[in-house]
């Protein structure tokens, strides 16, 4: 029998088929002529568009659908114990292994796993998984979903004298440049037939793997018997764990009997301490900081639900370069890769369970805040399942350094939606103006808000069961009912959702309170509310990418609220965010029509077009991001004057009624120091060709591996021409498939199963999967008119 943990997905080879298959659960089913896909798998976004669906989850079909999977275990496995974890089924999930039930899960978030040692056979025997997953209910949230086993699913076998399950749990209570201390806590289990003694061995080390730290300690435990130990590392000068210096070690969690290692888990962890404080906001290993957040949902355009590593990585990149520090995940369990990368990169996040508890909230299905709502939803399951996915949430990532904040739920203290309270009819803003008459009034057949206390005390207990070295929080809709009712009072450090004017009346109110923006508008007046002030350490932007659902009504099928588009393209509000955020001098240049209404201040406004391409003598304004204390602007070498950025309220700068003429609008951003940034607009000609670029040389023939390919329409002499919407095709060549299309319009509502779609801001992006085939990936581009292009990609 071997001594080694085995820990691997089994994404590739299942089956797939729409609809109810009642007799699929039965191991001799014949799937034959079903679909075979790859995992992670949204079959959602794979459908056409229709107002049939719901505006809120972005006008696509829910429905029924099975999986099933054939997988063959080695002989010499036979005596270990056998586990499966789907780190994420949408929704309502059963799952059966060899014709035998092992359970279900409505959340449609949740990680969990089965113990399928009891009916996997060994050898020779084929297993057969077959999962069911009903999202019938389409109109279940306000934003998009996905339908299907949209993440990793994993097999593990371990020996019977085992780490159990979240049995690690690393903390540092002390931290400093110095010398640290690593506090581990084991739990441990023996299913084997005979009492052991053990050995539970603990080694870090740093990147390079440098032991700098180890620790041993021996236990007895009986057959069929659970057990627990702690024990401390000291480390010597240690790294330490944050956003500027993302430093990892990997713990190395051993069981030793007779001389052996029978199992092990290796853990990334972070060495680092952090407090928040009510006075002076958020420290950080000792240093103060401010923290700069986005909101994001977890699909990625037109990959839907179903979003590959890497993808998540480039986004993060982006998000990074523009200065951004925070993740607050909406409004529920994201992927665990997602947080990896998160440690990897240097987020801190805010960790979020639920956007609803037993209360249902309305969901919109015919566009947003028009009535009548829907009312599915997880409210349905919460009184059974919701501590049990709260715990699985907690006891899953609490060894993420990232993760500073526990969210237990988002505005559930939305006003009437459902819980009523009299303050209601005392309140403005958020009381939407087309809400019908009953909804803005105090209703006592509704239920009391003053419940949500008592069910935010039980859910911060859960939390503290599993993890005491972080603070619980929520995102409060309505603070000022919250402080009244005693749901405030029931949380470490409390979120204010788009409520900066009420700042300073919380630290006068509760000086001994946390309070921060746990979700914001991207106007600066709410930046300079954190920024201005020591007590308000945080502001999480609604949201850094734009995601589907929650649209506004047919046509549009998505929010575009994000600093990045649905294809991970930059706005010009990008660049703007950037000059607030990221220090390092940079000067950006976009233009907008005067008179355009949403160039008078909206907070979600894209910022603008970054293109010298308009109509002869058109009155324009000329913006310049930057964050270099002045700016002068060049039309064809002819200065249109120095602005100071210290003299424009708006935190950017704008040159007003400039006439169109074609040729280079070119800025010169100075620094006091005397650094100087450029940047500049140019005229383009006519499109001409397609230029091709992917963000990797190479894949691994794997099957699962995937690279981002952008596509350009060019002028003559290669640069972008942004106001080109060429219909694109796009078609791939060798051991290579496209995924999906996605071009960040939201009105574009051509299925994402098409190869053909426009381009818009003259770009297209295409995501390109390797097979299990070594070989050369050409991915090919067409347009009527335009010359086309091409690009290889190597798989190996």
């Amino acid at each position: 029998m071997g001594s080694d943990r085995i820990v691997h997905t089994i994404n590739l080879d299942w089956r797939f088929a729409r609809g109810d298959h009642p007799c699929a659960w039965y191991k001799g089913f014949d799937d034959a002529e079903w679909r075979k896909v790859t995992l992670p798998h949204d079959w959602s976004v794979e459908e056409p568009f229709s107002q049939e669906h719901s505006s809120g989850t972005g006008y696509l079909p829910g429905g029924t659908g099975w999986y099933r999977k054939r997988l063959s275990l080695p002989e010499k496995l036979a005596g270990k114990r056998v586990y499966v974890t789907f780190e994420g089924v949408y929704n309502n999930s059963q799952v059966w292994c060899n014709s035998y039930y092992l359970g279900k899960r409505p959340y449609g978030y949740s990680t969990f796993t089965y113990d399928v040692t009891d009916f996997v056979g060994f050898g020779e025997k084929d297993n057969v998984f077959a999962v069911k997953v009903d999202h019938k209910d389409i109109a279940d949230s306000r934003w998009f979903t996905g339908s299907g086993i949209y993440r990793n699913v994993i097999l593990t076998v371990k020996d019977p004298i085992h780490i159990e399950q979240y049995g690690v749990f690393a903390t540092t209570p002390e931290a400093s440049r110095d010398r640290a201390t690593v506090s581990v806590n084991v739990r441990f289990a023996n299913e084997s037939p005979a009492d052991a003694e053990i050995t539970i061995r603990q080694t870090l080390t740093d990147a390079g793997g440098r032991v700098v730290g180890s620790a041993e300690c021996r236990a007895a435990i009986p057959q069929g018997g659970k057990g627990e130990a702690d024990q401390e590392i000291t480390v010597a000068n240690p790294g330490l764990w944050s956003p500027a210096t993302p430093t990892l070690y990997t713990l190395l969690t051993e069981i030793v009997k007779d001389g052996e290692s029978i199992d092990q888990v290796a853990t990334p962890i972070g060495i680092r301490r952090f407090e928040f404080d009510a006075a002076k906001g958020f420290f950080l290993n000792g240093e103060s900081l401010k923290i700069k957040g986005v909101c994001v949902h977890h699909d990625a355009g037109g990959l839907g639900a179903a979003v590959p590593v890497e993808a998540w990585a480039r986004r993060l990149e982006a998000l990074k370069a523009m200065g951004c520090n925070a993740i607050r995940m909406s409004h529920n369990p994201h992927a665990p890769q997602l947080l990896d990368l998160c440690d990897r990169m240097g987020f801190l996040v805010m960790d979020e369970a639920f956007d609803e508890w037993e209360g249902v909230k309305n969901k919109w299905w015919a566009g947003h805040n028009v009535y009548p709502p829907k009312h599915y939803g997880y409210y349905e399951d919460f009184p059974q399942w919701g501590e049990t996915d709260l715990r699985e949430m907690v006891l899953r990532d609490r060894n993420h350094p990232s993760i500073i904040l526990w969210s237990i739920g988002n505005e559930v203290d939305y006003p009437n939606d459902p819980y009523c309270h009299p303050y209601f009819k005392t309140m403005t803003g958020n009381n939407d103006a087309n809400k019908p008459a009953a909804e803005r009034e105090y209703d006592p057949n509704k239920p009391q808000a003053e419940r949500l206390a008592t069910i935010a005390r039980r859910l911060v207990q859960v939390v503290k069961e599993c993890d005491a070295t972080r603070p619980v929080t929520a995102a409060l809709a309505f603070p000022e009912l919250a402080n009244l009712i005693g749901y405030a009072d029931a949380l470490d450090v409390v979120g204010y959702n788009y409520k900066e004017h009420l700042y300073e009346e919380a630290r006068l109110q509760y000086p001994d309170r946390v309070t921060y923006g746990s979700e914001n508008g991207a106007d600066y007046a709410a930046w300079l509310a954190v920024r201005d002030n020591d007590a308000i350490c945080a502001q999480f932007i609604w949201t850094g990418i734009d995601y589907l659902g929650e649209a506004h009504g047919w046509p549009i099928r998505a929010s575009q609220s994000g600093f990045l588009d649905l294809a991970g393209f930059e706005k010009a509000s990008y660049h703007f965010r950037r000059s607030l955020w990221n220090p390092e001098p940079m000067a950006f240049l976009a233009v907008a029509r005067q008179g355009d209404p949403a160039y008078a201040g909206h907070s979600r406004w894209e910022g603008g077009d970054p293109h010298w391409n308009w109509k002869e003598g058109e009155p324009l304004s000329v913006l310049c991001y930057t964050n270099c204390e002045e700016a002068e602007l060049f039309l064809n070498g002819l200065s249109l004057g120095v602005k100071r950025l210290a003299d424009d309220e708006r935190g950017y700068l704008s040159w007003e009624t400039v006439f169109f003429e074609e040729g280079v609008v070119r800025v010169e951003a100075r620094t006091a120091q005397g650094i100087v940034r450029t940047a500049e607009l140019r005229t383009t000609s006519a499109p001409a060709s397609l230029k091709l670029r992917a963000d990797r040389a190479k894949l691994a023939a794997n099957g699962e591996s995937m690279a981002h390919v952008a596509i350009e329409i060019a002028d003559a002499e290669g640069r972008s021409v942004y106001p080109a919407d060429h219909a694109i095709r796009v078609s791939v060549e060798g051991p290579g498939e496209i995924l999906a299309l996605e071009n960040g319009d939201v009105k574009d509502l051509e299925p994402y199963s098409s190869r053909t779609r426009r381009a818009r801001h003259g770009k297209l992006l295409a995501y390109v999967r390797s097979t299990r085939e070594a070989g050369r990936i050409v991915v090919k581009a067409e347009a009527e008119g335009l010359a086309a292009g091409e690009i290889a990609i190597e798989a190996e």
